[in-house]
């Protein structure tokens, strides 16, 4: 009976599965992050929409001073916003690149076991085929003997 088929490289498989789901998980928190900004970023700018639709006619001086300081304030907000998104959508590039390069890794060795596999499958046949055919001739007795 055939011993069954080893991969050599079965840790080495399991390690890239291993580090496969961390950058699974990385991308999904990353994800995360930038929905997150996301809305963050929108609610800030329905804050300084509706800000500026307030009327500002009959306002005293001191008044006007407070409409012009949280108008400059909630801009500077929608800018930082911006910016934190602008880095969030380079870090959820960044790790949904490195997760396609750690799924490339692992299918690649999964490949290589498949491969190595059928391999060793087609050499244990062809030996119990060739056993099997020593057989038939060693017990082959003719007639005419």
């Amino acid at each position: 009976m055939a011993k069954p088929f080893v991969f050599k490289l079965e840790k080495v498989l399991e390690f890239r599965e291993q580090a496969e789901e961390q950058a699974k998980f990385a991308l999904a928190e990353a994800m995360r992050l930038h929905q997150e900004q996301k809305k963050k970023l929108l609610a800030v700018e329905e804050l300084l929409v509706a800000h500026r639709k307030k009327r500002y006619d009959n306002l005293s001086a001191n008044e006007m001073w407070l409409w012009e300081q949280y108008d400059t304030a909630l801009k500077a907000d929608l800018h930082t916003a911006q910016n934190r998104l602008k880095q969030l959508a380079l870090n959820l590039q960044k790790c949904r690149a490195e997760a396609v390069k750690k799924s490339k890794d692992r299918k690649l060795l999964e490949k290589l076991k498949e491969n190595q596999a059928k391999k060793y499958h087609e050499e244990e046949s062809l030996k119990e085929q060739k056993e099997f055919d020593e057989m038939a001739t060693i017990r082959f007795k003719p007639e005419n003997f």
